[in-house]
């Protein structure tokens, strides 16, 4: 692998593309960049394309693809993904990608890999639905993985914790879905431009963060 990275994370909620995504970060100094961030980064400066997209989220609206793609665009063309870049929650869809790719052509640069984490539908229902989040000062815990000291109460600021309503197993369960019906074209399409790695995302974040290096290893071979 060389010293700059560029790669897209796929996989579902609560696969922990964000934690593994912070090592690839750490070792390639490429910058994570996730869909959520570009939006609010956007909306925040007051930037042209993030105007636009502002209009739709007050509406309670999709910020369309052609949209998305130009906000993507502008963060890419930042200093600092110069060093390389992991792109996480997008695309989503293959004609994301293939804006994508046009996009990566006009600054003359290719992705490396796109790796996908696969974890069972069932594990990510217990992994999310256990999360607690804490109403005064946001910190999260969960009820088997890291539960507080005492129970619905906040370690930190001693704040009550609950659940919050996309952490409610019928709501995994649509979010699954919408994510695999998205999600499979996308797999077929990186596959036959033999981009696509398989992660195996079950395992401790040490055992998973190795399968990742080493996947991007190989794939840049």
């Amino acid at each position: 692998m060389g010293e700059v990275v560029r790669v897209v994370f796929l996989g579902p909620p609560g696969a922990g593309k964000g934690t593994q995504a912070k090592f690839l970060e750490k070792k390639y100094g490429a910058c994570q960049v996730s869909t959520g961030d570009i939006l609010r980064k956007a909306v925040q400066d007051r930037t042209a394309v993030g105007k636009k997209a502002a209009g739709y989220l007050e509406k309670g609206q999709l910020v369309p693809d052609e949209v998305m793609l130009n906000l993507v665009a502008e963060r890419l063309r930042e200093k600092d993904c110069a060093k390389g870049f992991i792109l996480d929650g997008f695309p989503r869809t293959v004609a994301q990608a293939e804006g994508l790719e046009e996009i990566l052509g006009e600054l003359g640069w290719k992705l490396d890999s796109v790796l996908c984490m696969r974890v069972p539908q069932e594990m990510i229902i217990q992994r999310l639905s256990g999360r607690r989040s804490c109403k005064k000062c946001g910190n999260l815990y969960h009820v088997v993985l890291n539960p507080p000291q005492r129970e619905e109460f906040c370690d930190r600021c001693n704040g009550e914790l609950y659940q919050r309503d996309d952490d409610r197993e019928e709501t995994i369960r649509a979010r699954l879905h919408v994510f695999e019906t998205q999600t499979v074209p996308l797999v077929h399409y990186y596959r036959k431009r033999g981009l696509l790695r398989e992660i195996d995302g079950v395992g401790s974040v040490e055992e998973i963060r190795a399968r990742v290096f080493r996947e991007l290893e190989e794939g840049a071979a």
